[in-house]
């Protein structure tokens, strides 16, 4: 089995290692393979994250 970096492939939904697709359809490096198979995860909190600060900042509410 192949050692990381490993990486997101946005275009076929799998998780690769260094020698995947080009650069613009991955999202990483992730040091383990896990890491990658939860990159969709970690992107949609970061997401949610920044949605609520930018809310919070809207309204006044700064930190």
């Amino acid at each position: 089995m192949p050692e990381g970096p490993w990486f997101y492939c946005l275009k076929h939904h799998t998780v690769e290692p260094r020698d995947g697709c080009a650069e613009r359809h991955r999202l990483g490096p992730f040091a383990t393979r896990t890491e990658a198979e939860h990159a969709l995860e970690r992107v949609a909190e970061r997401n949610e994250r920044a949605d609520a600060e930018d809310r919070a900042w809207e309204r006044g509410e700064q930190r």
